[in-house]
């Protein structure tokens, strides 16, 4: 079984913006834990003792360096057959996804197979199945593929009857897509794969640092006779690179993962909250008690975390609602992530949106279809409608907002 897994995860995540102005993308918090812990501990249940993290800029090796460390505290804390070690790309420049694969396994010495995945991802796979097939089949390369509705803005592959790829275009218009089958980023690479760049062929790639999987790589091996090979992926597979995604990929996992899956009990049927402590157990009392004397109202699956305060008359659908976060009285959050220490007044309306961490929101406020920034304030009687608001901004009291960004903050350098 295949041992190590290398994520690329570089750049400033644009497109998920506000979210991630001053945060790695990959400790945006999703069901109440960072994106790359999901995408870690599924790679330890399939078996994976060492991660690499292509990391590049400040943001992104400092924060994920001071969260994951060597990543050891994982298997207590999940319980973990086998401790999961996790190391870092030093500090080369790369520019692609490519090549911070290419400066991990080459600084690192990995002549082996290995799993790559994407940082902005949320994934659950047999990665096993994977690699048996990607065997069976000598491949080069397997990358797992996943039909989608909509091919805009990813790469998307024409294979043959047992899944060879016969060709492969990276962000297609929809009336050139040869498929609606979707790279997800999730590659197995045979343990010889790097030395394509040794090629005549590949000198062009190396030397104008072309060694972006989709763009690069991927269309070259193809053309130059490698056997690249597609996976039909079982399971799911979310790019959550922008809050749209994001919040159907929130959305998509509490409404189908366990309790167990989302480290939470149950309250009732379909509310659950997370903790075990003592203060936990009362807490889910509490809130069981609300529901039952009809003064929290649940509709959907709701996830909420460890500390919170709910007020009287709220109402709560498809929610998530982070730790220690406060919600007033007579609100409502429907289809919408609340993420921890929020502080929410009351007669509040929040629906398909996202609250960043550390958010304040005065009384009598509606959001829809928004998405805040961390450590933002929103003041009483405020009106928000496809809006953006960028990290430690205020939005005064009485303002209506519609299709608008606030960001007077400049963008701080990843």
């Amino acid at each position: 079984m295949i041992k190590k897994a290398v994520i690329p995860i570089g750049g400033e995540a644009t497109r998920l913006r506000p979210l991630t102005i001053e945060t790695s993308k990959g400790l945006v918090r999703l069901l109440n834990k960072p994106i790359l812990e999901h995408s870690i501990l599924n790679l330890a249940r399939d078996g994976i003792e060492e991660v690499y993290l292509g990391v590049k800029g400040y943001v992104n090796y400092t924060s994920l360096f001071d969260y994951f460390r060597e990543g050891y505290w994982l298997k207590k804390k999940y319980g973990l057959e086998k401790e999961m070690r996790i190391r870092y790309m030093p500090r080369y420049e790369s520019t692609t996804n490519g090549d911070a694969v290419w400066y991990t396994m080459h600084y690192y010495g990995i002549k082996e197979p290995v799993v790559v995945i994407q940082g902005d991802n949320i994934y659950r796979m047999d990665l096993e199945k994977m690699f048996e097939w990607h065997r069976k089949r000598n491949a080069f390369m397997t990358i797992a593929l996943q039909p989608v509705d909509d091919v805009a803005g990813f790469g998307v592959a024409k294979v043959d009857g047992d899944y060879r790829i016969e060709y492969f275009i990276e962000k297609p218009s929809p009336e050139d897509a040869p498929s609606n089958l979707a790279n997800t980023g999730i590659y197995l690479l045979s343990e010889n794969f790097w030395e394509f760049l040794n090629e005549a062929w590949a000198k062009e790639m190396v030397d104008g640092k072309k060694l972006d999987f989709g763009s690069d790589i991927i269309p070259a091996l193809i053309e130059h006779g490698y056997e690249v090979y597609g996976y039909p992926m079982e399971g799911y597979w979310f790019d959550v690179g922008t809050p749209e995604r994001y919040l159907n990929a929130a959305m998509y996992l509490l409404r189908n993962l366990s309790p167990e899956d989302m480290d939470a009990s149950e309250v009732t049927k379909d509310v659950h909250m997370q903790g075990r402590s003592e203060m936990s157990e009362g807490l889910r009392h509490r809130v069981r008690d609300m529901i039952k004397r009809g003064k929290l109202l649940v509709e959907g699956r709701v996830l909420l975390g460890r500390h919170i305060s709910i007020g009287n008359g709220t109402a709560l659908e498809d929610a998530v609602v982070d730790n220690y976060s406060i919600i007033g009285t007579n609100s409502e959050i429907l289809h919408s992530v609340v993420m921890d220490r929020v502080k929410m007044g009351s007669n509040v309306r929040v629906m398909n949106s996202i609250v960043g961490r550390h958010v304040e929101i005065g009384d009598n406020v509606r959001i829809v279809n928004s998405v805040i920034g961390d450590n933002a304030v929103v003041s009483d009687n405020v009106r928000m409608y496809n809006v953006k608001i960028w990290p430690h901004e205020f939005v005064e009291r009485g303002a209506t907002l519609e299709h608008y960004t606030v960001r007077s903050i400049s963008v701080p350098k990843k």
